[in-house]
């Protein structure tokens, strides 16, 4: 049983003055935008050269490469940039060398029409998917161990920032994106949203720059773990030359993070936490997957889009979210899932209604935001549980794979949304509905574990 000393509001509040939380706070938003890329950006490019639904959404398969980012933690754990980790870091020169090859990335999109190029337009968007990926790997693990190992009520507001930081990211990107591309249209330049991109690839320069102010903590205890793994597995071959100490190191790279995650929580438990892992966030993905096509499609523009759904929602997912974290520190981690789960559930069905309505800004704008309270309640909630989770001996890896697992849920299922939509002959409020009840089976398994899941949250 978990106990928990309350907290004045005063007390709470004090916790998101840290400084610990500023840096948070950036590198989520250097994880959140290059959603911005290759989610509502990429949509609407798509859509606005002419593609169909079916299309658009299956393009939405290159976020499956999120789910199994986790395959290539280990070595972003372990494995050193030459150059860039000694001049600033082994997190930090993972993060850099990976926004290389985003800002590169815009460039080519820069230059190419989605009509006459679209496998290769849909190419890039793989590789700024699978670089974006790879930083998340380390991004989350630099944001981990600013916090203490011991200290759950800091991890719990510092998830809290990084989900703040996330959506700032992915939500003010958008509102750049979509203004660029609509000033751009409106003053007569054919290839608008090209011109975004190259936009848009400043400020990935700027979100670099700030990055040199995040200082990485000391990781010598964490290599120091590793080598003694490594050389347990070492020890049981008879002879010690290159090609044992190699197979030492692949193994205790690959099964040590693997191994760990399963000793620590049984392997029932462990199996159940991957399955809620992995079904929590579907229905949120399937709505948010088409949410920008079903504005489109009933009337508004890319100003009105940007202005309900990117501005007033970022300001709507601010302030949710510091309130989720404060809900998270006061009452747990579990009972904010369980919360989280039927908001989502309630707030998709508001869409429904907005299917079904004559267009309304007013219940555009109550959809907008309700939806909004949800996803950053249940973010800032399932980035604590699974925070709380990791091995501090392989944060960047284990984190990665319990992240990975919750995105191949929203990511690959997610990705028939728009046949569904076409399945259904674009009846919008019954595919709300469904999206709805698609939370369902994820808090059934997180009711039956709740009793045995090992969490510090003092």
């Amino acid at each position: 049983m978990i106990e928990l000393r309350k907290q004045s509001l005063s007390e709470m509040f004090a916790i998101y003055f840290d400084k610990r939380m500023v840096k948070i706070l950036l590198l989520g938003a250097i994880s959140g935008f290059p959603w911005v890329l290759i989610g509502s950006s990429l949509s609407l490019w798509l859509k606005e050269d002419g593609l169909s639904r079916s299309t658009i959404g299956w393009a939405g398969l290159i976020f499956g490469v999120y789910a199994f980012n986790y395959l290539w933690a280990p070595i972003v754990d372990r494995v050193q940039i030459p150059f860039l980790t000694k001049k600033i870091g082994h997190r930090r020169g993972w993060i850099v060398l990976m926004q290389l090859i985003i800002l590169f990335s815009l460039v080519v999109w820069s230059i190419i029409s989605p009509t006459e190029n679209l496998a290769l337009v849909i190419t890039v968007g793989l590789i700024i998917a699978i670089a974006s990926a790879t930083q998340d790997i380390t991004v989350d693990a630099l944001r981990i161990e600013q916090i203490g190992e011991n200290e759950g009520k800091s991890m719990a507001a510092g998830a809290a920032m990084a989900v703040v930081g996330w959506w700032s990211g992915y939500k003010l990107g958008g509102v750049l994106s979509l203004f660029s591309a609509e000033i751009l249209q409106n003053s007569g330049f054919e290839n608008y949203w090209q011109l975004t991109f190259l936009i848009l690839g400043i400020l990935v320069i700027l979100m670099n720059i700030g990055l040199m102010f995040i200082k990485e903590t000391d990781n010598y205890e964490r290599y120091n773990k590793q080598k003694e793994n490594d050389q347990l597995i070492l020890d049981k071959f008879k002879n010690e030359n290159i090609f044992t100490k190699f197979l030492a190191w692949i193994s205790g790279t690959i099964s040590g993070p693997i191994t760990s995650f399963f000793k620590k929580n049984g392997f029932s438990i462990a199996l159940g936490i991957l399955g809620f892992v992995f079904l929590f966030k579907v229905g949120e993905a399937f709505l948010g997957r088409m949410s920008i096509i079903f504005y489109k499609e009933i009337g508004f523009s890319k100003t009105d889009i940007a202005i309900y759904s990117k501005t007033l929602g970022w300001i709507t997912t601010v302030i949710f979210t510091l309130l989720g974290g404060l809900f998270v520190i006061r009452s747990g981690v579990l009972k904010a899932m369980f919360l989280a789960g039927i908001i989502m559930a309630s707030t998709n069905l508001l869409f429904s209604f907005l299917a079904w309505s004559d267009k309304s800004e007013l219940l555009f704008a109550i959809a907008v935001i309700f939806d909004d309270i949800a996803a950053a309640f249940a973010t800032v909630a399932f980035v604590a549980f699974i925070s709380l989770l990791v091995d501090r001996s392989y944060t960047a890896t284990q984190y990665a794979l319990l992240a990975s697992i919750g995105t191949a849920g929203r990511t690959t299922l997610a990705s028939s949304s728009g046949a569904l939509v076409d399945w259904l002959n674009g009846d919008w409020g019954v595919f709300f509905i469904l999206t709805a009840l698609m939370v369902i089976p994820s808090l059934i398994i997180l009711w039956v574990m709740k009793n045995k899941l090992k969490l510090s949250e003092k």
